[in-house]
């Protein structure tokens, strides 16, 4: 018999606690970022350069320009720093500079922008997305590693790599999301609902390729 492990519930006591220090952490941040405090910075380089170099590369697709974003990413932390008033997660406000980046380098090199790079047809239809169980990527995150999803990520539109990336990988709310993209919550919902339709055939194609790889 398999047992099933069971995540106890928050009471709203312990959640208003943890929103709080939330809090204050973000206005800490704000503060220090004011103050242009280089010890700081340093602090949220060693924090968060995991999931920015990550998100940075589904976004690019390629290492090197990735890595050069990210540079620059820190470097209008640390010279807009004011500009963040710790209402909103940090984190948000640090992939919203990324993905501006990205946008600006793409206008550059004469290349459609995030926004003009979604399938036709969007529409601006809500859909009830199901977040209750694993998702196609958690299913197949837990079996293969991350090499591995990375390459069926890669093979998606960018708008709706953007939207798994920012949901399972970094846990954002469809509130959140809608922030980093300054997207209507209707297309974040859209491009999360297509996004996954799109991901189950190529997950699928995989898990047979190494089936019949197995066999022989």
């Amino acid at each position: 018999m398999t047992v099933k492990a069971f995540a106890m519930p928050i009471s709203a006591a312990s959640a208003a606690a943890i929103a709080d220090q939330n809090q204050r952490e973000n206005l800490a941040i704000a503060q220090g970022l004011k103050r242009q405090d280089t010890v700081l910075l340093d602090q949220l380089i060693e924090q968060y350069q995991h999931r920015l170099l990550r998100y940075l590369l589904f976004l690019t697709g390629r290492r090197e320009t990735a890595e050069d974003l990210f540079q620059e990413t820190w470097m209008r932390v640390l010279l807009r720093g004011a500009q963040y008033n710790g209402k909103a997660r940090f984190d948000t406000w640090l992939f919203t500079i990324a993905r501006n980046l990205v946008i600006d380098l793409s206008r550059k090199r004469i290349m459609a922008s995030l926004d003009e790079m979604s399938e036709s047809g969007e529409d601006e239809r809500p859909f009830e997305i199901a977040i209750d169980g694993p998702s196609p990527l958690d299913q197949f995150r837990s079996r293969e590693d991350s090499a591995e999803v990375a390459e069926v990520l890669l093979k998606l539109e960018p708008n709706y790599r953007e939207v798994l990336v920012l949901r399972f990988h970094e846990e954002m709310s469809l509130e959140e999301i809608a922030s980093v993209t300054r997207a209507p919550l209707s297309t974040v919902k859209s491009r999360l609902y297509r996004g996954l339709a799109a991901l189950k055939p190529e997950i699928e194609r995989l898990r047979g390729c190494r089936t019949v790889e197995a066999r022989t």
